[in-house]
């Protein structure tokens, strides 16, 4: 009989599927490791199996031990799928972004899962790598670090790079891939660099404010991805599974790119995979439409879109967030004018004084300062809503007479739906590609 002792070895070994539509014409050929093959959904039953192994065999997961991880979500699958099988009690910690669809699927396996605020200092207690050690040493439970944890990436440069080069018979040139712990990246471009003589060319897919590639460390919408920073991190560590070196380049897609990219390949291609998938599908797509023919580009999916089904595939939430246009009707980006003059924006340490210069019948948006923001506020970074008083000192800081922030809609949106959302407020900030913009009044949204 062909079977699997159990469900663990049925980890590994995922197909490699070409794109044969939505590759660019002329450019590579794009082949796809669709990662969501695995048990438990997602590329991180590699690096659970993988750390459980080693934990195990060194003796500092005992049989029965419990199990603790900080997590966006997969790896505390692919960790409950294992746990499940080995006989181990799960304790999994996810910040505040992450999906319905993942809670409950931890949930389901078993896992006891906490959720904590996503959006806080790396060093802050409730920040979800500080949270799952804290309780990792009050329970005595084995903390699984994926962040800093060598099987993780040695799950990949024993068996996915290896899975690959076979698959290609050797022939690809270019690998694709996201960076959040960088373990797949790391331990798969690792060995193929090594493998092909330097031959293989590594590009990372990030998230366009993610501090990877370059950018500024402000939220984004994207999950499994990236790196951010809030801005009073004192300071930033990288993961350990993190090997930059392996890392030729990196191509930075933004979160609507990322989000319509992975809408594409469902609906062209039959593949439903997540959001950091669309990320990765959409450097690809720019990678081998540089290349020709004789290149070969493998990028590789990392998860299912069944966990993201009521966020990057739900057209209310994408025109919620200012990521899709109503297809009829009018919307709040016709209430308002395209050619409408940006929403200024101040950082908690700016003065009253420099509000006042400010021109704006609108409510303002105070955000977190950051040393170099690089686009409009993200909503999650607004501490408060300011309209300055003729009565206040100049010398005041702008963060002493904050106001509750005001509620968001879509520049794509109903007008109809987001006068609803305003309730009796008389203002609402409005989101494109998930950051502020703008300003529109209750007014506006009625006629």
């Amino acid at each position: 009989m062909d079977t699997y002792d159990s469900v663990l070895d049925a980890i590994g070994s995922t197909p490699l599927i070409r794109l044969t539509r939505i590759a660019p014409p002329g450019g590579a050929p794009v082949y796809a490791k669709a990662e969501f093959f695995n048990p438990g959904g997602s590329v991180k039953d590699r690096a659970a199996l993988s750390m459980v192994r080693a934990a195990r065999d060194a003796g500092t997961l005992v049989p029965g031990g419990r199990i603790v991880e900080g997590t966006s979500g997969n790896t505390g699958i692919g960790l409950a799928v294992v746990a499940a099988q080995l006989g181990h009690p799960l304790t999994v910690v996810v910040p505040d972004k992450t999906s319905g669809e993942k809670i409950a699927a931890l949930k389901a396996y078993g896992a006891d899962v906490l959720v904590t605020a996503g959006g806080v200092p790396s060093d802050h207690p409730e920040h979800v790598r500080q949270l799952a050690r804290r309780i990792a040493d009050e329970t005595g439970g084995w903390l699984a670090d994926q962040y800093d944890n060598p099987a993780n990436p040695a799950a990949h440069r024993e068996y996915t790079g290896p899975e690959l080069w076979a698959q290609t018979g050797g022939r690809l040139t270019h690998f694709v891939a996201g960076v959040g712990t960088g373990g797949t990246i790391s331990g798969t471009g690792g060995y193929l660099k090594q493998v092909s003589d330097g031959r293989v060319r590594v590009i990372g897919a990030d998230p366009e404010y993610s501090v990877y590639g370059g950018g500024d460390g402000s939220p984004y919408f994207v999950e499994a991805i990236g790196h951010y920073v809030h801005p009073e991190t004192r300071e930033d560590q990288w993961p350990l599974s993190y090997h930059r070196e392996v890392v030729d380049e990196f191509e930075r897609i933004g979160d609507r790119e990322s989000i319509l990219a992975a809408r594409r390949l469902a609906r062209e291609e039959g593949l439903l995979a997540g959001g950091s998938a669309g990320t990765a599908l959409a450097a690809a797509l720019r990678v081998a439409a540089r290349l020709g023919p004789d290149d070969l580009v493998v990028v590789l999916l990392p998860d299912t879109g069944r966990g993201y089904l009521s966020k990057y595939f739900d057209d209310d939430w994408l025109r919620r967030n200012g990521f899709l246009e109503e297809p009829e009707g009018a919307t709040v980006g016709a209430a308002i004018g395209r050619a409408a003059p940006p929403l200024p924006a101040l950082p908690a340490t700016a003065t009253v004084a420099q509000a006042r210069a400010l021109v704006s019948d609108a409510p303002l948006p105070v955000f977190l300062p950051r040393p170099k923001p690089a686009g409009p506020p993200a909503a999650a970074e607004v501490l408060g809503t300011l309209r300055v008083e003729p009565t206040w000192d100049p010398a005041d800081p702008v963060s002493s007479h904050l106001l509750a922030p005001l509620p968001t809609v879509g520049i794509g949106e109903d007008a109809g739906e987001a006068l609803a959302r305003v309730g009796s407020g008389e203002w609402a900030w409005v989101l494109l590609d998930g950051r502020i913009t703008a300003a529109v009044h209750r007014d506006q949204l009625k006629a």
